[in-house]
């Protein structure tokens, strides 16, 4: 099964648009990404992550409703979805933190 997830840019690495790079959170689960694909992505951003490359921005409540569905079909075992954006933002270096290492949300 191939997935695409939601997760937040934390940090924007170089500025060429195609070789540019953000470490995404995937609720405090940071991996880097391409945003070859997504030129505009901003620091703050939602992109939509599919093994590595992010494809498009999304908005904070399709970004939730997304995890709320990968958690009903359990693909978020061991990690938590954002309550909501605000609390995500204030709650990112914690879980960075205690995330470490969790499962891996790329499948293929």
């Amino acid at each position: 099964m191939c997935l695409a997830v939601p997760g937040k840019v934390v940090e924007i690495i170089g500025d060429d648009p195609l070789l540019r790079s953000a470490k995404v959170s995937f609720s405090g689960v940071i991996k880097q990404v391409s945003l070859t694909c997504t030129p505009d992505a901003k620091l703050g951003d939602y992109v939509l992550v599919h093994v590595g490359v992010a494809i498009s921005t999304v908005d904070p409540e399709e970004a939730a409703q997304t995890f709320e569905y990968l958690r009903q079909m359990g693909e978020l075992d061991g990690i938590e979805p954002p309550a909501s954006p605000e609390a995500k933002l204030q709650d990112e270096p914690r879980r960075s933190a205690q995330h470490e290492g969790g499962p891996n949300l790329f499948k293929s």
